[in-house]
């Protein structure tokens, strides 16, 4: 996270409304060699309570838990070229936008596996444009056999940190040159100027 207090700011239910719209991150614990880390979709049981699966063979799984835990959930980033604050005298930077969900990972019973699933693929069915998915349309036995290769977990988060790094340091005339600017990138680029431009910094709260 970074240090400034100017990207820190941002009210604790923006951090969570945004891992929650995200529901994707990096977990990371510590083992015997060093830092582990899995890529993996997650779901909100509670605003302190994230559920999540891992495949068997996932060195995490096996990592002696319950383990301190985090899950780093990064959303849009682009660069920040000096030439466009209009200011002499600046450097190069990164905008983006990131949350640390801090906590315990522990297992679950394995019967509480295909409640996980389902919900966690109904939360993101239910975002699409059609009717949903649902493991009922897969065959006889075919869900429990696939199943048999992943393990359910849950993280109690005891700390969420958040990072709105959106030029919230520079002045009104130097973001608007970021903006413009950024409008004309790729649309990671373009989804940062929109968050500039439409919360104007959440570490304003």
């Amino acid at each position: 996270m970074h240090p400034n207090p100017a990207f820190r700011a941002t009210p604790q239910d923006c951090n969570l409304a945004f891992a929650r719209a995200r529901g994707f991150g990096m977990l990371t614990v510590n083992g015997d060699q060093g830092p582990l880390i899995a890529h993996l979709p997650f779901l909100f049981d509670t605003d302190t309570c994230v559920t999540l699966h891992l495949a068997r063979s996932n060195p995490i799984a096996r990592a002696g838990l319950p383990l301190p835990a985090v899950i780093a959930v990064s959303g849009p980033d682009a660069y920040v070229s000096p030439d466009w604050y209009g200011m002499a005298d600046q450097v190069p930077t990164w905008n983006y936008v990131a949350v640390h969900l801090r906590g315990t990972l522990s297992p679950l019973p394995d019967e509480a596996l295909r409640a996980q699933a389902d919900g966690l693929s109904a939360e993101f069915e239910q975002r699409l444009p059609k009717r949903p998915w649902t493991s009922d349309k897969m065959g006889d036995g075919v869900m429990d056999r696939m199943m048999r290769g992943i393990l359910p977990f849950r993280l109690d988060i005891t700390d969420v940190q958040g990072t709105w790094k959106l030029n919230q340091n520079k002045t009104p005339e130097a973001r608007a040159g970021v903006i413009a600017a950024l409008e004309q990138g790729d649309a990671a680029a373009v989804a940062i100027a929109a968050l500039m431009r439409g919360l104007e910094g959440p570490a304003q709260g």
